[in-house]
């Protein structure tokens, strides 16, 4: 098997497994002390993932917001920016979006080869566009990344992205914060789609934490062969 980074995935989600609503704007299922928590395992990572559909829908900067974290990613030799990374399978990025306009550390768009050319074109040099196959293979993705130099990728959804690395066998954490409401709506985003998961009644996976954060509870589940 490849080597690649240690893969951990991030979530909010209400009881009923809805990261968000139908409503045009974006539903916050966390709070501020859960947010400074998302902030503090950026900061030990060295690369975040997010799908091309959440740049479209939540434009998000996706950097370390605490200065003392930042200084201590320095401190340690690192960055203080993650790199940051988004799988697009039509080239339907905008290269004024927050992802590519903010912070300092590299940019990689993974795509396929007939869109490569056209997006690189049109990011310029605000991003590094790679072919990753058709369709956009996530396997070749994580040993891409491996080769630079990252060893922990967190990937904050949204949840086609999820889906895709569990399905696929390709993730060895999952934090998942659940809200303590309901969304009830079957239009609305959920935490994963249908697929067929490793993780099984056969093979579950393990609860390595369970942490109060006020009316929030967070699960940190680690999946069969995790490492690290």
């Amino acid at each position: 098997m490849s080597q690649r980074p240690y893969v951990l995935l991030s979530c909010a989600m209400s009881v009923d497994g809805y990261i968000d609503d139908a409503s045009p704007e974006r539903l916050r299922l966390s709070s501020a002390a859960d947010f400074d928590r998302v902030d503090g395992v950026r900061a030990t990572c060295d690369a975040i993932l997010v799908g091309a559909g959440t740049i479209r829908a939540d434009d998000p900067k996706l950097l370390v917001k605490s200065a003392a974290r930042r200084k201590r990613r320095v401190e340690r030799g690192m960055p203080p920016d993650l790199v940051k990374v988004t799988i697009s399978a039509s080239g339907d990025l905008d290269p004024d979006a927050r992802f590519f306009t903010t912070g300092d550390s590299p940019k990689l768009v993974y795509a396929p080869p007939a869109v490569v050319p056209g997006l690189a074109e049109r990011l310029g040099e605000r991003a590094e566009v790679v072919d990753a196959g058709d369709p956009p293979d996530l396997a070749a993705m994580l040993a891409d990344l491996d080769k630079r130099g990252v060893r922990r990728l967190m990937v904050e959804g949204g949840g086609g992205i999820h889906t895709r690395f569990l399905t696929a066998g390709l993730a060895d954490e999952v934090q998942l914060v659940v809200a303590p409401f309901f969304i009830g709506d079957p239009s609305a985003p959920r935490f994963v789609g249908p697929g067929v998961f490793p993780q099984s009644p056969e093979r579950p996976m393990r609860l390595a934490e369970a942490t109060r954060i006020g009316d929030l509870v967070l699960l940190r589940y680690l999946l069969g062969g995790a490492r690290g």
